[in-house]
């Protein structure tokens, strides 16, 4: 069956997602943070979950950033400002500026999008997606549930994995 090896892989992926380091507290659900439950400490007790209303994050995001960031969206291939990008320094996210990837993690592709082959430990959330008819691993900040793209087993070794994720999802701190 074609499916049996990207499943496995996925099955990893969260497997791995879920654990949580000897005395860490473990992740809330995204979807909790979504909902407007009451701040929570995420994986590493140093992230407080936060929670705004849609018409806060409205006013807070672009347009594009509100549709992919609070609606799941997609933007285009090679559209995105950081697709290319090769400056060293961290990227965090646009909604709340949580650290999510360091340069030195990031390669081509050829997608279209940002590529890292791993995250800043403890800061992204990652679960099951079936939006399209087909199962996949959704990626997001574990401070404020927003998405940022999703991960995939066919990246560079160490791990293996690609987290494809929206630029639009991104603020950049180069390094100085």
């Amino acid at each position: 069956m074609r499916w049996a090896p990207w499943l496995a892989a996925a099955l990893v992926v969260v497997s791995l997602a879920s654990q949580t380091p000897t005395g860490a507290a473990p992740t809330p659900s995204s979807e909790t943070a979504k909902k407007g439950a009451a701040a929570k400490p995420a994986a590493n007790d140093k992230i407080v979950k936060i929670t705004k209303t849609e018409e806060q994050w409205k006013k807070q995001l672009t347009p594009e950033q509100y549709r992919v960031l609070r609606e799941s969206g997609t933007e285009r291939a090679f559209t995105g400002k950081y697709w290319d990008n090769h400056a060293a320094g961290i990227y965090k996210c646009a909604a709340c500026g949580l650290d999510l990837f360091d340069s030195k993690t990031k390669f081509e592709s050829g997608t279209g999008w940002p590529s890292f082959w791993t995250v800043i430990p403890g800061h992204v959330e990652e679960h099951r997606d079936t939006s399209l008819g087909m199962l996949r691993v959704e990626v997001l900040c574990a401070r404020c549930g927003g998405h940022l793209g999703h991960v995939f087993d066919d990246g560079p070794e160490p791990t293996g994995l690609r987290y494809c994720i929206n630029s639009v999802s991104l603020a950049f701190d180069a390094k100085k």
